[in-house]
């Protein structure tokens, strides 16, 4: 069995998800994937992948939600302005097929890549290192300690 990736699962603060298939993502970089190990207050410890940053091009086609996300505000207002109204996407989980079977729905495997997170303000919903921005029906997001999205992609 050799694993392909086939979507993305975003995750954001409030738990929503946002799931993007393979043929509609265009440039797609993660910095720096690492392995940690630890847990938060009692829980049982557990090997985690932060990243350095994230950048990604999606295009108009994902601007929706499919049936198993749990997301009203994307179901309303699209996911392209859920995500440029609110800077939360925390995680991301990876989703793999076996590409022996390429037709198949069955995830055989996924990895959870954290983000860096800064709080913006006192609520800590949104995350300062989160921007984002639409051009020709195309969502840019970038999340980076260092970069916005324009600095990234300035000619989109």
């Amino acid at each position: 069995m050799k694993k392909v990736m086939s979507s993305l699962k975003f995750i954001f603060r409030n738990g929503e998800t946002w799931t993007i298939s393979r043929e509609n993502i265009g440039d797609l970089w993660i910095k720096q994937v690492t392995t940690s190990y630890g847990r938060i207050g009692n829980s049982e410890f557990q090997e985690i992948h932060p990243c350095e940053s994230l950048r990604i091009e999606i295009f108009q086609e994902a601007d929706h939600v499919k049936s198993d996300d749990i997301n009203l505000g994307g179901i309303e207002a699209g996911m392209f302005d859920r995500v440029k109204k609110y800077q939360d996407i925390e995680m991301m989980d990876i989703m793999y097929q076996d590409e022996d079977h390429p037709k198949s729905d069955v995830i055989v495997q996924s990895d959870r890549i954290y983000f860096p997170y800064k709080a913006l303000d006192t609520d800590g919903n949104d995350n300062e290192y989160q921007s984002s921005k639409t051009v020709a029906e195309k969502l840019y997001i970038v999340i980076d300690p260092t970069k916005d999205v324009e600095e990234i992609y300035p000619n989109k």
